[in-house]
């Protein structure tokens, strides 16, 4: 029988200590943590997530502050602004909501966060920490991948692991995870030839192409254990990428959409801020 994570309990046991830690810091004498997210543009499904971000924040006693930009704003303005926020005592931890429009450089933006200050873990600093199996401060979504694959007590080592998406963000650093804990891993993205053919082999399958209704019954190994990072606001709410009625039929754990990655990466969010914080107000 198919077990269904539920995304909320694993959240809710990472936020309590959260909560409880930064309790026991300010009890310290230690400031209020802060963190300041930088968003250029709208977006529905970022403003989504960046308002259960916000909300979860103030749960566990994190100031959460938005620095906003308009759409056509350069790259100059907002690396000025993330400069300031390196350097603003009052901020312990700086983050940049994604998508940013087409005309902005990803990587010059995040390269521009102070890496003591970075709570996704994106920074080329922290990034080839990780490539160097030196696991500081993990990228959000691969971390509640990990914590998932962790608390349904999933075997990694010796496991085929196949990854739909290779963006700096999720695929390529969670691939590197995954090596690091001696999985076998293939990574699939827009112009793999024959998806299904990679997919039905897997023990795990990870998909966050951001694809309603990519992955069905016939793409999924009997058994196999599929975690569904697609978010997709749709006329019929929210979708993932996985057909889940179809395909929790055939896998032996399966996340759902919502209350599946969305809750646990939120909550890693919180648990790398923690450390961020920690890192600031104990090195002054």
């Amino acid at each position: 029988m198919v077990k269904v994570v539920d995304g909320k309990v694993i959240a809710g046991e990472i936020k309590q200590r959260v909560k409880e830690n930064i309790s026991e810091l300010m009890k310290k004498g230690y400031e209020e943590p802060c963190v300041a997210t930088v968003k250029v543009g709208e977006n529905k499904e970022s403003n989504l997530f960046l308002n259960l971000k916000d909300k979860a924040c103030v749960e566990v006693g994190v100031k959460p502050l938005r620095v906003e930009f308009p759409l056509d704003s350069s790259v100059d303005e907002i690396v000025g602004e993330i400069n300031k926020l390196n350097s603003d005592e009052g901020v312990h931890g700086v983050v940049v909501q994604f998508p940013l429009p087409k005309h902005v450089s990803m990587h010059r933006v995040i390269s521009s966060i102070n890496q003591a200050k970075d709570v996704e873990g994106l920074t080329p600093y922290n990034l080839g920490n990780l490539v160097m199996g030196e696991e500081r401060t993990i990228p959000c979504t691969p971390l509640a991948v990990l914590k998932i694959l962790e608390h349904e007590n999933v075997k990694l080592e010796g496991a085929n692991v196949v990854i739909v998406n290779h963006s700096p963000v999720v695929g390529k650093p969670l691939d590197v995870l995954l090596l690091n804990r001696d999985a076998t891993v293939t990574v699939c993205h827009v112009y793999t030839k024959d998806l299904k053919r990679h997919t039905k082999n897997a023990d795990v399958l990870v998909v966050a192409a951001g694809v309603p209704g990519l992955i069905t019954s016939e793409h999924v190994k009997e058994g196999a254990t599929v975690i569904d990072v697609g978010i997709t606001k749709t006329s019929n709410g929210v979708k993932g990428d996985v057909v889940f009625d179809e395909v929790k039929k055939v896998a032996g754990i399966i996340t759902p959409v919502p209350g599946g990655v969305g809750p646990v990466t939120v909550a890693c969010f919180l648990e790398n801020m923690l450390k961020i914080y920690r890192n600031c107000v104990e090195e002054k």
